[in-house]
């Protein structure tokens, strides 16, 4: 199936960008959110992001303006639900996702494809949620989206072909890289990048280096562009724990428990930039460790 337009369901740190590469590339964009004030944040944030690829001769100001008319704003699901295919980018809880399904499939037309941009969640028990398993896949971007070249494309058990190649199609319009994954926890990136991390975290907590030591030690030892911690940050810290209980739970195995360290950021509310402090404080001219 051909798809012309595409429906986006949250407007935060990876909706936004998911908004910002379909709409350039051609796709007609609605995006949801039940907050007019996130919905207002990401559209400045898409004309900052592209006002940026036109000063670095990446788009042209017509391709700007062209896709920027293509992206239209609502707060009311039905709005999306009318769309070729419609991706859920809320936040990584099992719970919200569920509601959001519930509340979308009614209004569905019988064509649509649903997707999920969950970095670790089951889509096979995503999908049984829904009236269309065999129609229902995962469609994980990497963040920022607008720069990274990988999608992992996740099929649940029921996961048809045709559905399977649409969304491969769509991939490859927008100019980036597709890695099919297997229906398991965290699928390929996160079930090795986040065990990194906690490790990370663990070797903080234990006093083997600090923020500092240990970043440094990553990007000048093992030629990484970011720190662990840093990346954390970056990510966020509640998504990081979220995505090691999926793996805990999931895989049952002792190796994967969330460092009790990472727990408490989150717990105090420190969850990396987006609240401007984690293993930094950002609140500065110059992000400085915590610990």
């Amino acid at each position: 199936m051909e798809i012309k337009s595409v429906g986006v369901v949250g407007a935060g740190q990876m909706g936004n960008g998911i908004a910002h590469v379909m709409a350039l590339a051609g796709y007609d964009v609605r995006l949801n959110d039940i907050s007019k004030d996130a919905l207002e944040k990401s559209v400045a944030l898409i004309q900052r992001n592209l006002d940026r690829q036109v000063s670095r001769d990446k788009i042209s100001e017509a391709e700007r303006d062209t896709a920027m008319a293509r992206i239209v704003t609502t707060q009311d699901l039905v709005d999306v639900a009318g769309t070729d295919l419609v991706i859920e980018a809320a936040t990584e809880r099992e719970d919200v996702k569920h509601k959001i399904f519930e509340a979308i499939v009614p209004n569905l037309a019988d064509h649509t494809i649903l997707t999920s941009n969950t970095s670790s969640i089951s889509i096979t028990r995503l999908a049984s949620r829904t009236d269309r398993p065999e129609k229902f896949m995962g469609f994980h971007f990497m963040n920022p989206v607008p720069v990274m070249q990988l999608v992992e494309l996740i099929r649940g058990i029921a996961t048809d072909k045709e559905t399977y190649d649409s969304c491969l199609a769509v991939v490859e319009s927008l100019g980036k890289t597709a890695a099919s994954a297997e229906d398991f926890p965290a699928f390929i990136v996160n079930r090795i990048l986040m065990p990194m991390i906690n490790e990370a975290v663990y070797t903080l907590l234990e006093g083997v280096g600090n923020v500092n030591s240990i970043d440094q030690s990553m990007k000048l030892g093992a030629n990484h562009p970011m720190g662990p911690l840093e990346l954390a940050d970056f990510i966020g810290l509640d998504t990081c724990l979220a995505i090691m209980n999926v793996l805990h739970d999931g895989l049952a195995d002792t190796k994967y428990r969330p460092c009790p360290l990472l727990t408490k950021y989150v717990e105090a509310g420190w969850l990396g930039r987006k609240t401007q402090r984690g293993f930094y404080d950002y609140r500065g001219d110059v992000p400085v460790p915590t610990r």
